[in-house]
């Protein structure tokens, strides 16, 4: 690590313990304009460590070798470049579950979250259901759903091929291969003819075009815009799932789609006017936004 410019000697002489580390560290990205300064700070340390952050706390006065050092140097230099803590450390948490990531799927959200909830709660009273999960990126959906649900079984499209090969590698993380398929697919089009599932869900691209440049800079430059675009009104790909759906809809199932909160009442109203559902309803998530669209197919 560089010290601080303000600290000569004989501060600057202090060895580099993993106390002075994480203080440094998290003055140096707050100035560098990260919301979560410390937690990205001990992240970045217990990834550079190969320790769990607990063990921060309880080895605070341990110097640091160089060769920690270094790689804590490299992993700061990139975060301050607004690159995301989960693609630096290739990890991310989702419903209590741990998933690697890289810049070829998005890295899966808290709001994500209130999906395999719908999902869950679609489930209940099915013998054996069976779900298509649509956009499944990483996989986060398809595990947290098949984890939780042991008598369900997944099938998992993806247009990208480099996203699949990560969710691949999730599915047999978590020991669930065997109730999930994965099929490089534009949504349905790869799907086999005939193919019905008792639930439809995913979390497809919704940003509006141009949109994406005034994201947050960590999504805008680093996360793949494949999985965020949604086409000039963001609606595009959702439009096309409400409107392809119903052939791969066994009886009474259940629609259940990921949206950004502005576009409840025009998506709302497209399902309305497509006249091949019904029980349609708007579900919020944890912050009491709306984000999940739930409709039954008629």
């Amino acid at each position: 690590m560089t010290p601080p410019e303000t600290n000569p000697t004989p501060a600057a002489e202090a060895p580099w313990t993993v106390r002075r580390v994480l203080e440094w560290t998290t003055g140096h990205l707050k100035k560098h304009g990260s919301d979560t300064p410390r937690l990205d700070a001990e992240i970045l340390l217990a990834h550079a460590r190969g320790c769990q952050r607990i063990q921060l706390y309880t080895q605070f006065d341990e110097p640091l070798t160089d060769a920690v050092r270094g790689i804590m140097r490299e992993l700061v230099q990139r975060r301050t470049k607004a690159e995301p803590v989960a693609y630096l450390v290739g990890e991310r948490e989702f419903f209590s579950l741990g998933f690697r990531v890289t810049k070829d799927v998005l890295i899966p959200r808290p709001d994500t979250e209130t999906l395999v909830m719908e999902v869950l709660d679609g489930t209940k009273g099915l013998a054996s259901p069976r779900i298509l999960d649509l956009c499944t990126g990483s996989g986060c959906v398809a595990v947290a759903v098949a984890k939780n649900c042991k008598a369900a079984h997944v099938t998992a499209t993806d247009i990208s091929h480099a996203a699949l090969e990560i969710a691949r590698h999730n599915i047999e993380r978590h020991q669930v291969a065997d109730r999930i398929a994965l099929a490089e697919s534009d949504l349905f089009v790869g799907l086999s003819s005939g193919s019905q599932f008792e639930i439809v869900a995913g979390n497809p691209p919704y940003i509006p075009t141009a949109e994406i440049e005034t994201l947050d800079a960590g999504v805008s430059h680093h996360e793949p815009r494949l999985a965020l675009d949604g086409g000039t009104d963001g609606l595009t790909i959702l439009k096309r799932i409400i409107e392809a759906a119903p052939d791969f809809a066994a009886k009474n199932a259940l629609l259940l789609l990921e949206f950004t909160p502005e576009q409840a009442g025009s998506l709302e109203a497209i399902v309305r006017a497509h006249g091949g559902y019904g029980d349609i309803s708007i579900r919020k998530d944890l912050a009491h936004r709306p984000r999940v669209l739930r409709a039954r197919f008629q």
